[in-house]
């Protein structure tokens, strides 16, 4: 079964939403559209996060998405983290990142995931909701 490994700002970023004036909301608002995925579809999926902690959202898994955090701040911190779990992994090819970010994408293809872009996740996101 493929396993998602989601970039989360990579993701929010993707549309024009408003998402910069609130960004723990548009966090938590991809945290639960990936519930819903996992829960409709069965899916092991993880979301990565840069920045501060969600306020009461400590690393761990909520309803299906496992959530971590960036281990930095700064350029890259989450492509890094996304990077190590791949890395670390005894069965990467399982692996699919979900990023358009083509250095990213570089870095895990090299280990052994596959990759996805972002605009596919989206689409899969928006049937669920309709």
């Amino acid at each position: 079964m493929t396993r998602l490994v989601v970039d989360a700002m990579n993701v929010i970023g993707a549309r024009p939403s408003g998402w910069w004036r609130d960004r723990p909301a548009a966090a938590r608002s991809l945290i639960e559209r990936l519930q819903h995925l996992a829960a409709e579809t069965g899916e092991s999926v993880s979301v990565v996060l840069e920045g501060r902690p969600l306020p009461g959202f400590p690393e761990g898994k909520y309803e299906g998405v496992q959530l971590l955090y960036a281990r930095r701040r700064g350029r890259d911190a989450a492509d890094d983290r996304i990077v190590e779990i791949v890395a670390d992994d005894s069965m990467p090819e399982s692996l699919t990142v979900v990023t358009s970010d083509r250095t990213l994408r570089q870095r895990v293809q090299e280990l052994g995931a596959g990759v996805s872009g972002v605009s596919a996740l989206l689409h899969r996101l928006d049937e669920l909701r309709d």
